[in-house]
């Protein structure tokens, strides 16, 4: 139980749902995180920049007779009118408010708190800084982030002490950040919970959206657990409205279709196969079975007879001679199954077809034979291999029409791509089923499969595969009674 647990979690966990499901939520977390940080920032920027303008307001609005009472008071009573000077005439603290600060500088840069003790206690910069803030007016703008003695940071601000032309110090007023910090963290936490409701919610509905939308890959892995060895034609729908999907569907259907057509080609070879061995058995077993029985004979006394020796002798010649013919035929055939190795040459085909012409009248014999040929046509072949083709086309209309009233027509003719050599007869025909089969090997129209016409059906598939080889093809075509046609078509010359 906890194997099969463990493996449930393990597919669960790799499953494309959960994979998208994830990933979708965790690209959401980021983005509200970074949501989150640029809010916070500039929500810092806004609160700080908006007291600060607050701040710089409440300055302006301080009557400078309430900044320097303080400081008339204190030199009535402390100190000797020889010896007033202009740091007796510095304000004295009288800021009540809690939560901020103020304070002066002069122009020497002495720094003076006028926060009471209520206030806080306003944050103090360098001397050095202090001259070059009275010095640049661009520097009095904005405000600045300071910490205090007690370690407090304060929100800062300036403005010129006295007239603008005039100056004789600085102004200093701070305030504490902390309810600033309260609010941005407050803030913060609302968004915090906001993206956590958000989060739950995408979760809570993407999961049925997930769901429906991978329903057609869900589908097609159903279909292809159905598909085996046996099972090719099933397909897929090519239009589920899934881009990917659909493109996914037809690549799929494609390879079906591939796979279908090989499995088809394979249980074909595979009977072809069978057929091969079966009929190459019988024709290699007659011979040796009558070279076998002529054998026996001799042994029992005939080659005593010299006219049963002659006989017997050339019988097993003939026998023999038949069976060698054959061998070399099906390893003619083996070979052409390979890759052929062809010696190629531009040769002109109506001079090799009337090289061949005494040749065939001689084959003919009494039949008349009708030469029509195109001149001048060329083809990139190899000689010996085209004329075994006509050879053998010639001589298989030869087997079939008769010795006084048969016509066979040799035709040579040429279109813009492709050079066709026909071959006709007026002989019996053949019927559609032998037109089916007249190239398969050891094939023959004559079911009783006598040899009296000689040959072991093996002369059309060697014309066939030499055709193919060349890069060409050969078909036949026949009607009962009115004879037969063998069409070689071929690619002319500078067209390969």
């Amino acid at each position: 139980m906890k194997a099969g647990g463990k493996s449930r979690r393990t597919y669960a966990l790799r499953s494309l749902r959960s994979q998208l499901l994830a990933r979708t939520l965790l690209i959401l977390a980021l983005l509200l995180v970074l949501i989150g940080f640029l809010q916070y920032f500039l929500m810092k920027d806004f609160l700080y920049r908006s007291r600060a303008e607050a701040m710089d307001t409440q300055l302006n609005s301080i009557p400078a007779d309430l900044l320097i009472k303080d400081s008339q008071e204190q030199s009535e009573v402390t100190a000797p009118r020889e010896q007033t000077n202009r740091r007796n005439n510095r304000p004295g603290p009288f800021l009540f408010w809690p939560d901020m600060s103020l304070a002066s500088i002069d122009i020497d840069g002495t720094f003076q708190s006028l926060s009471n003790e209520n206030g806080l206690k306003p944050p103090r910069l360098t001397t050095e800084q202090y001259h070059a803030m009275q010095q640049s007016k661009r520097m009095r703008h904005g405000y600045q982030l300071i910490t205090d003695a007690q370690g407090k940071e304060q929100l800062v601000v300036f403005r010129p002490l006295g007239p603008p032309d005039r100056s004789s110090g600085l102004l200093q007023m701070g305030v504490s950040t902390n309810s600033m910090q309260e609010q941005l963290i407050n803030q913060l936490r609302t968004f915090i919970l906001l993206s956590l409701i958000a989060l739950a919610i995408g979760l809570a509905l993407m999961l049925p959206v997930l769901r429906r939308t991978l329903v057609p890959l869900s589908r097609m892995v159903e279909a292809v657990k159905r598909i085996d060895a046996g099972n090719l034609a099933e397909r897929f729908d090519a239009e589920q409205g899934q881009y990917e999907v659909d493109r996914l569907a037809v690549s799929f259907n494609g390879m079906l279709e591939r796979l279908e057509h090989s499995f088809a080609a394979e249980r074909e070879l595979q009977m072809q196969m069978r057929r091969f061995i079966a009929d190459a058995s019988h024709e290699l077993r007659t011979p040796l079975t009558s070279i076998h029985g002529f054998l026996e004979v001799l042994l029992r006394g005939a080659a005593s007879n010299p006219k049963q020796l002659q006989s017997a002798l050339e019988s097993m010649y003939g026998e023999s001679k038949r069976m060698n013919k054959l061998v070399s035929d099906l390893l003619l055939l083996a070979k052409l199954d390979r890759t052929p190795e062809l010696k190629l040459e531009d040769i002109p085909l109506d001079a090799l077809l009337l090289e061949m012409k005494p040749q065939l009248l001689m084959l003919a014999g009494t039949r008349k034979v009708v030469f029509d040929m195109t001149a001048g046509i060329r083809v990139l072949a190899e000689g010996d291999k085209i004329k075994q083709v006509v050879l053998n086309l010639f001589h298989n209309a030869v087997q079939h029409t008769d010795m006084e009233r048969g016509v066979i027509q040799v035709n040579l003719s040429a279109g813009k791509k492709l050079v066709d050599i026909q071959i006709r007869d007026n002989g019996p025909g053949m019927s559609k089923e032998q037109l089916e089969r007249i190239f398969e090997r050891f094939y023959r129209g004559d079911e009783s499969r006598t040899r009296s016409s000689g040959g072991a059906g093996l002369g059309l598939a060697i014309t066939q595969s030499i055709v193919e080889a060349h890069g060409g093809n050969i078909t036949a075509e026949s009607t009962p009674g009115t004879g037969s046609v063998f069409k070689v078509t071929l690619p002319l010359a500078g067209t390969v």
